[in-house]
């Protein structure tokens, strides 16, 4: 008899996917993927990346095409990671953000339902920190938790605020087993280039090796909680092994500003003053930000054992060295030593 888990990845080409396969893989998991458009123009690198992943035609606003790939893995477990998950992105294109960050889990949980798997599928749903949207009359001082207010202040939090209430209801109503994970800001080197931190950190490795001069960025004040992919997402894994249901919040609980990030970054490469290199652009102001986010992991400390392993600054150092080598070699250059001076 075959005892080998099978998992179900929505999102297996984003940052999250890619690590959580990995994770999957090194637990013994026959691991599927999702990928949307025969001619995904990430297909090939997740192919070869990561060979024992089985990728599977679907699209999140295509509800039969979620019915066939959940009734073709019949998975143990589900991950729904796919999203519009890009805040500044879904201001331009609200509709189509509604329609995969917030009715594609809809779609998802329905594929679950209708084939018979409620009562033994395991679904993890991908929620959000910019649910809370980091007002002061919602932000508690010793950080958001399980039980705070919700005020999203971009269509993808709104979008992704119904995913999590369609989430809970379902969990309710039919009693199927469906853990979301409030995470808040988590980065690394499959990040993508267009969100804030990889844009830094792939600026600053180009920058330190003459291939670009200046940096373009919108608001640096704001405050984030950010935390490395690879630790929350072995927390996501946790939810589903966990006795009970239930919602939990991954977090650092610290935050830092983009200035700080630009700080350690620059410094990275030996730069101590990184502001000759920065221009601020109004283009990538958003028409509503979120001045600060902090989340209180507790309940997941507590209840799940989850730990974070990586800091901030092992976070923004581990971006740098990455971009340092992957840009050196697509120019054939040598890495730099990153200490010495630009």
């Amino acid at each position: 008899m075959n005892t080998t888990r099978t998992a179900l990845v929505t999102g297996i080409t984003g940052q999250d996917g890619r690590h959580l396969a990995e994770l999957l893989h090194a637990e013994g998991y026959a691991v599927h993927g999702l990928i949307r458009g025969q001619h995904n123009p990430r297909r090939e690198a997740i192919a070869r990346e990561l060979p024992y992943v089985e990728l599977i035609e679907g699209d999140l606003t295509d509800p039969t095409s979620i019915v066939r790939a959940v009734e073709s893995t019949r998975p143990d477990e589900v991950y729904n990671l796919a999203a519009i998950s890009h805040v500044g992105y879904s201001f331009k294109n609200p509709t189509l953000t509604a329609d995969v960050t917030g009715k594609g889990v809809l779609n998802v949980l329905e594929a679950v339902r209708l084939t018979g798997l409620a009562e033994t599928t395991k679904v993890y749903q991908a929620s959000t920190s910019e649910m809370f949207g980091g007002l002061d009359y919602n932000r508690p001082g010793s950080g958001y938790n399980e039980e705070s207010l919700f005020h999203p202040r971009s269509p993808y939090g709104v979008a992704k605020l119904y995913g999590h209430w369609i989430a809970k209801n379902y969990r309710e109503s039919y009693g199927m087993f469906i853990s979301c994970g409030i995470l808040f800001n988590h980065e690394g080197e499959h990040r993508g280039v267009e969100f804030v931190t990889r844009k830094i950190t792939h600026a600053v490795a180009r920058i330190k090796l003459g291939l670009q001069e200046t940096l373009e960025l919108g608001d640096l004040w704001p405050k984030r909680d950010w935390g490395y992919a690879g630790d929350y997402v072995r927390g996501m894994w946790l939810m589903l092994q966990h006795g009970i249901a239930d919602d939990f919040v991954l977090a650092s609980g610290e935050t830092h500003s983009i200035e700080e990030f630009l700080d350690l970054a620059f410094a990275e490469v030996g730069i101590e003053d990184w502001k000759p290199y920065v221009v601020q652009n109004p283009k990538f102001m958003r028409p509503a930000e979120v001045d600060i986010l902090l989340g209180d992991p507790s309940k997941a400390e507590r209840e799940l054992g989850w730990r974070r392993e990586v800091d901030f600054h092992g976070l923004v150092s581990r971006m740098v060295a990455h971009d340092l080598a992957e840009q050196a070699g697509l120019n054939g250059l040598e890495v730099p030593n990153a200490a010495s001076v630009s």
